[in-house]
């Protein structure tokens, strides 16, 4: 009696609360949100036996009956003519901390329906479905038990469905192959416009119509805590309007018909399949959805994981602009850098691909000789480290993923022995099985060795960082490199990210650019590049996207004595509170964010001019001082022009502010004593 009330004791100090509930089988069973709103319907179809489920929000349908099930290749579809041997639910409740990202805690707040179906025929295999109804959203995954008749499995398909009452609108994510990186734009199309064999990455946000009064919702369809699996796509259903189904990714990111995409031993929990929920945009970007289906930290000490922004020789091509040496791959252009991050306050300095020996080529069959503990003869690695140590700025390193694959017990040793403090890996650019166990065997091992993690070349983020904080941030998004070779960085697409890809997760856009012009006067180019947005837009950008580790992206000439650069000094890559203040998919956005007790304030805007109104109710008590960078009255034509001003204001006042056509705004506010 005494170990089970102290272990009781010991679950409520942790703010965990869980409660299970035995229930009878009589279908349709409902589990419900904590506040009541959200309720799924598991049920089994009437003609097929299959299980299916359906998701309501305030009584209204937002996920029609859809199917459920998987295709192995032992013994064909597990789904068909099965019953129902018992359902089970409970309630979880836990709050916990964070080490770095968009809030310093995060409530897991659930109600759970576990479901164990058996087939009726000879086989008996055996499946259990395990829902979960969120206050913002929905989630499901597959349990396969461990069974004398399936010890071994091999899955071909994923028959998971999302039908939708109407033909939503959609900001999808249109893919060509498995083998990709997800550097797309998100197109806004309609769900009928996915068709059959599309491969439709996530996530997919979706926006329902006002219905009888009541205002439409915002969805995504999402995945996470992707372990031991293939990353899932979404793809139309034939003859089944406003409906899709699950796609797996093949191994080796190759399309093979009958192609096995996930092999593994019983007991067997795939990824959860989320539907968030919000009944406005921004609070889809506010939710923890998707790092609470996630495991726990499991690194026991993160003492030494560290937010912040790094200067970058890469983007600016290590331009020759106000520097009286050869600039490239060099000790005098590193040293240029790391002085310049001492300067701005930035935590560290990023050195990218050309430093190690034998470079690899950036593509699947890359040199695997190439050695990443010995850098090129103009590049004093061990020396470097040292340099920036002395002036309180970091390294970090750039990697192909192959070799850091083949060499990374020896060389993340070395590095930790070294001083460097993180990499950046490269080029995976697919999420088959394979490659996502190469996620977590890096970042695993990368933790041991106490570096922090940036994977380029990436796909999607799925909550891995809760489980380790260490992964501070990911590509898998068309960012600001793209600025050096097509015009696609548009303002659209820059106020279509934060309703789209951020919402899974912290996005390395690489922001930064200083050289802004306006959309008529952008032309691509390597060295130099331009921005087609305005100065606050580029300002805002450090507020508004989520990175716990963000580019300060333009060489070190670029920003000094710069309108506007001060606001690079000041903003921090981390934040105790996220507040979404106004926003619309693909047009424009608003976002507060605190660290402390000072608050900022990040605006962004499409190619349409608009004046916001902000009221600052989520200040505390008393006077702030603001200081604000605006658009000036001639930033529609000089991108450039930014308006600094101060003045004291309080939680009573709204803010009036005047965006230039793909314009911004950046302010932060701090208590006056």
């Amino acid at each position: 009696m005494k170990k089970i009330l102290s272990t009781a004791c010991l679950m409520l100090l942790l703010g965990v609360i869980t409660q299970v509930v035995a229930q009878k089988v009589a279908e349709p069973i409902t589990v419900r949100s904590p506040d009541g709103r959200l309720e799924i319907t598991f049920t089994r179809n009437e003609k097929t036996g299959a299980p299916t489920y359906a998701v309501r929000r305030d009584g209204r349908i937002i996920i029609a009956a859809s199917s459920l099930g998987l295709m192995l290749k032992q013994g064909g579809m597990l789904s068909h003519a099965m019953t129902v041997t018992d359902a089970r639910q409970r309630t979880h409740d836990e709050t916990y901390n964070l080490i770095v990202g968009k809030a310093k805690r995060a409530r897991n707040h659930y109600r759970e329906l576990i479901v164990s179906l058996q087939e009726t025929g000879a086989r008996r295999r055996k499946l259990q479905i395990a829902f979960r109804a969120y206050n913002d959203g929905a989630a499901f995954r597959y349990l396969i038990p461990e069974q004398a008749q399936l010890k071994e499995v091999e899955i071909t398909d994923e028959k998971s469905e999302f039908r939708f009452p109407a033909d939503y609108t959609a900001w999808a994510l249109r893919l060509r192959t498995f083998h990709s990186n997800y550097e797309k734009e998100f197109d806004r199309v309609s769900v009928s416009q996915i068709k059959p064999g599309a491969m439709t990455g996530l996530p997919l946000t979706l926006q329902s119509e006002p219905v009888q009064g009541a205002r439409g919702l915002t969805l995504a369809i999402a995945e996470a805590n992707l372990k031991d699996y293939a990353g899932m796509y979404l793809q139309g259903i034939e003859a089944t309007p406003n409906a899709l189904v699950a796609r797996l990714s093949p191994p080796n990111g190759e399309s093979v018909e009958g192609a096995v995409c996930v092999r593994a031993s019983t007991p067997l929990a795939s990824p959860w399949r989320v539907v968030m929920v919000g009944d406005e945009p921004g609070k889809l970007i506010e939710s923890a959805l998707i790092l609470n289906l996630n495991e726990p930290n499991a690194i026991k000490d993160s003492s030494w994981i560290k937010a912040g922004k790094t200067a970058w020789d890469w983007w600016s091509g290590q331009t020759a602009k106000g520097v009286d040496f050869k600039t490239g791959m060099n000790n005098a252009t590193m040293r240029h850098y790391i002085d310049f991050a001492q300067e701005f306050g930035l935590e560290y300095m990023l050195i990218d691909a050309g430093w190690y020996t034998n470079k690899p080529s950036y593509g699947d069959d890359a040199d695997t000789t190439a050695d990443i503990t010995r850098s090129v003869p103009e590049i004093d690695l061990p020396g470097l480290v040292a340099y920036a140590r002395a002036r309180n700025v970091s390294i970090i390193l750039w990697l192909h993923w192959i070799p850091a694959r083949d060499q990374m017990d020896r060389a993340f040793a070395y590095y930790e022995k070294l001083g460097v403090k993180g990499i950046k890996v490269d080029f995976m650019d697919r999420d088959d099985q394979a490659m996502v166990a190469f996620y977590h065997r890096i970042l695993k091992t990368a933790a041991e060795h106490r570096l922090i993690v940036d994977l380029h070349g990436a796909y999607k983020p799925t909550g891995l960082s809760r489980t380790y904080p260490n992964y501070l941030t990911q590509e898998g998004v068309l960012g600001a490199e793209y600025n050096k070779w097509t015009k696609r960085i548009t303002a659209t697409h820059n106020v279509t990210l934060p309703f789209t890809r951020m919402l899974l997760g912290a996005m390395d856009y690489t922001p930064g650019g200083f050289s802004n012009v306006t959309p008529e006067a952008f032309k691509a180019q390597e060295t130099e590049p331009m921005t087609q947005t305005s100065r606050a837009h580029a300002l805002a950008m450090y507020v508004v996207y989520d990175s716990p580790l963000q580019m300060v992206s333009d060489y070190p000439a670029a920003y000094r004595g710069e309108a506007g650069a001060e606001f690079i000094k000041v903003v921090p890559a981390s934040w105790d509170e996220t507040k979404v203040l106004e926003g619309k998919i693909g047009e424009f956005i608003t976002i507060a964010r605190r660290q402390g007790d000072k608050w900022f304030i990040g605006a962004m805007t499409n190619e349409a001019a608009r004046t916001s109104r902000l009221p600052l109710k989520f200040l505390g008590k008393g006077k702030y001082r603001l200081t604000m960078y605006a658009d000036g009255e001639q930033a529609a034509t000089n991108p450039k022009q930014v308006v600094t001003s101060t003045k004291i204001v309080t939680a009573r006042e709204t803010l009036s502010i005047q965006l230039a056509g793909s314009g911004g705004y950046a302010a932060y506010l701090q208590p006056v004593s």
